[in-house]
């Protein structure tokens, strides 16, 4: 062999080689590296040290959000093609560094919820735990970086697995059993119709790349027209379900229910930032062509999940078992139908839209998250988690009703929540843009019928707790009830009467209070971010 003909060989061979952008990948690869050190060091640890894998892992999580800082120009890409560098499969622009940072911040958040959940009655062991949590966090920030379907299924998978045990970690619980089997069972067949979907994609395509997807749909053949357009409207509907959008929502409230706690408030924001993302992804980048087939269906779909939600959460009985944790779930099916106004809105007036979706995406992760907090935080005392527990919550710890009042208000849309009120009249404005005037009609009578069940709730806080029952010095005789002895009258008991609440929650509830309370003062803020997060 020649010396040129050696050079052209070695030349050649260097230019299959892919150059990996390590700073790109670093915060879901941190967070994947930390969660096997997790499993490790869960290994060697005695039972009395187990603690430090919760320290670790929230440290591993903030770390991995301070990452974000060096790559926020968002001009990054990596695991390119060798024939064509502008094809990746990763890329880390605005909208990815905007959703990790929603996903990191909603995992470090439940990270300080489950500090106190782990070992002693509640029996959840730590090391699984947080194995699985950084798991489910490491995938759900691969995810919004994916700019092919195979790296976006495995990240859906990656992101979604893990969650199930999670959901199902309660060891003896049966609530806790039954909702991981139905979370599983509804979403592998969820998943399988999807995989359906993207083998018909690729089939006539015969590509996977989301960008190539989107040149090539365009040139169909007449005869694969059909098998093209079924096969959008199937991978749409992986992504529906992982929405939590109507009709694939039947998961959600017992779900939330058997999960902890955290994990609930974990895949109320998380999951659904998977899920949007990833129908945001496949519509906006690679089925722009077939917007006629994508854009009436997500439509509907916005339109039945906020009814759904809504009608659901108003039926929820004060005294009901759950039935706070109940609410929040429905409630979140609403706001799912809130979050699909934008993406159906830009099949019809350009992805300018979609800036929408994520200033309320981020506003919802932050107030719901606190919601949830809040709803750990009773629960340690009213284990039953009813809408009535909340009574008088404001006469004992005033600042923690006066933030889950602020968090309600956020939700429904109403001052101080500014935030809340902003996020909604941007979605509601999407529609209207796009031409699409009876769906926010819809959105505006839904967004009504949402204010009665969360000002029902706000009221309960501020009432004036139950008396507690009178036990001592009252009893019976043969003579008949004998007088109650003379002492002090019975004292009002509230939700959490003489309990100590846990540093880590009320960080969890103060930070959430925090930056809302920032975004109502400044949400142009949200806005504006929103705004440069799009592709």
């Amino acid at each position: 062999m020649t010396v040129a003909a050696a050079q052209g060989a070695a030349d050649s061979a260097a230019s299959l080689v892919q150059s990996v952008d390590w700073l790109a990948i670093a915060p879901p690869a941190l967070t994947a590296v930390v969660a096997l050190a997790v499993l490790v060091a869960d290994l060697f640890l005695p039972e009395r040290r187990k603690p430090l894998l919760g320290v670790l892992s929230v440290a591993g999580l903030a770390a991995a959000l301070l990452l974000l800082l060096p790559i926020r120009a968002g001009d990054r890409s990596t695991f390119c093609l060798t024939a064509d560098v502008g094809v990746c499969s990763y890329t880390a622009d605005h909208f990815t560094l905007v959703i990790q940072l929603l996903v990191l911040g909603g995992a470090l958040l439940t990270a300080l919820l489950s500090v106190t959940e782990l070992g002693g009655a509640k029996k959840l062991p730590a090391g699984e735990f947080w194995f699985l949590l950084l798991s489910s966090a490491a995938g759900a920030a691969l995810l919004p970086a994916a700019r092919d379907l195979a790296t976006l299924v495995v990240a859906l998978e990656v992101a979604t697995l893990p969650a199930f045990a999670l959901v199902g970690l309660k060891r003896g619980d049966r609530l806790s059993s039954e909702a991981a089997l139905k979370f599983f069972l509804s979403s592998v067949a969820a998943t399988a119709v999807m995989l359906l979907g993207v083998s018909f994609v690729y089939a006539t395509t015969g590509t996977l790349h989301l960008t190539e997807i989107a040149t090539r749909l365009d040139d169909v053949p007449g005869a694969l027209e059909t098998l093209a357009s079924a096969g959008v409207a199937l991978t749409l509907v992986g992504f529906a379900f992982k929405a939590a959008a109507a009709p694939f929502h039947f998961w959600v409230p017992d779900t939330y229910v058997g999960a902890p706690l955290p994990v609930a408030a974990y895949l109320s924001v998380v999951s659904k930032a998977v899920g949007f993302s990833g129908l945001i992804l496949v519509t906006v980048i690679a089925f722009p062509s077939h917007s006629d087939v994508w854009g009436p269906v997500v439509a509907v779909l916005a339109a039945l999940t906020m009814t759904v939600g809504n009608v659901a959460a108003l039926r929820q009985s004060a005294t009901r078992a759950w039935s706070a944790v109940r609410l929040l779930a429905w409630s979140s099916v609403a706001q799912a139908g809130y979050l699909l106004v934008p993406i159906a809105a830009a099949a019809y007036a350009g992805t300018d839209q979609i800036g929408s979706t994520v200033a309320y995406a981020l506003m919802y992760a932050v107030v719901n998250i606190g919601a949830f907090a809040v709803a750990a935080l009773v629960a340690r005392t009213k284990p039953l988690n009813r809408l009535a527990d909340y009574r008088g919550l404001a006469s004992e710890r005033p600042l923690v009703a006066l933030a889950m009042g602020f968090f309600l208000l956020c939700l429904a849309g109403l001052p101080p929540g500014v935030v809340g009120l902003f996020a909604k009249v941007t979605v509601f404005a999407s529609a209207v843009d796009a031409g699409l005037g009876w769906l926010a009609v819809v959105m505006s009578v839904n967004v009504v019928i949402a204010l009665y069940y969360y000002l029902q709730w706000t009221a309960v806080l501020f009432r004036a707790p139950e008396t507690a029952p009178e036990t001592a010095g009252e009893g019976t005789s043969e003579a008949g009830p004998t007088p109650p002895a003379a002492g002090p009258l019975p004292q009002p008991a509230g939700p959490l009467a003489g309990h100590r609440a846990p540093a880590p929650i009320l960080a969890a509830i103060g930070l959430t209070t925090a930056v809302g309370i920032a975004l109502s003062g400044a949400p142009q803020l949200v806005l504006r971010f929103a705004a440069e997060s799009l592709f």
